[in-house]
């Protein structure tokens, strides 16, 4: 009975995506679905990526949390379109809540969407939103075995996101070990090594997230 009620429920989940993805699509928007643990640096990156991207794109955050919207409010004062999604417990984000949330959002004012989901490395990837990308941020504080206990978000992500290298002196951290699970995992991942203090790795992550605005636009204009 459970098997069936979960097959349900992302059966109905994956309808709602797909109307996601068609909307963004109608849009030319570019969305990535950001996935991480709490305080891996999510918020983080996307203040650095907005800076970054400024005046080259017009970016909106969706942000998930289980409640407040602090972070939210760092996005805001920061100049950056945001809009809160609070799951009153839930663990992940699903493309009915981030539906409700692009319809709330000025799309044709803006070209990338990430969505910040709840910190999480279970929950968020068994639901797909709609998404046109992937991304896990691993911090180097979490240690490199991350990989090993949650490979499904490996295995699926477009790209992996390793944070807070400014602290590799400090912790225990094996930067070669962890790329080569990553990969072991998943070949087509993506790697970039980026810390939020420095701005270090930003400028290449900033690059690849406009390569795939650009792939989003250009596939849009064939039909």
């Amino acid at each position: 009975m459970e098997i069936k009620v979960l097959k349900n429920i992302l059966n109905a989940n994956s309808q709602i995506a797909e109307q996601n993805h068609r909307l963004l699509a109608g849009k030319s928007i570019l969305a990535v679905n950001v996935m991480s643990s709490p305080g891996a640096g999510k918020t983080t990156l996307m203040l650095r990526t907005a800076e970054e991207l400024k005046g080259k794109a017009r970016i909106a955050v969706i942000e998930g949390d289980v409640s407040s919207s602090i972070d939210t409010e760092k996005l805001i004062q920061a100049g950056v379109t945001a809009i809160q999604i609070n799951t009153d417990g839930g663990c992940h984000l699903d493309a009915g809540m981030v539906n409700s949330a692009l319809l709330n959002l000025p799309l044709d004012e803006l070209d990338i969407i990430f969505i910040e989901n709840v910190g999480n490395l279970i929950c968020p990837g068994e639901f797909d939103l709609g998404e046109h990308l992937k991304v896990v941020i691993s911090s180097t504080p979490e240690g490199e075995d991350k990989p090993h206990k949650y490979p499904l978000l490996f295995t699926i992500t477009n790209a992996v996101v390793i944070s807070k290298t400014d602290l590799m002196p400090y912790v225990n951290f094996d930067m070669d070990g962890f790329c080569l699970t990553v990969k072991g995992l998943n070949q087509k991942a993506e790697l970039f090594k980026i810390c939020g203090i420095t701005g270090d790795g930003i400028g290449e992550w900033g690059e690849w997230i406009m390569k795939n605005r650009d792939i989003v636009r250009a596939n849009a204009g064939k039909k």
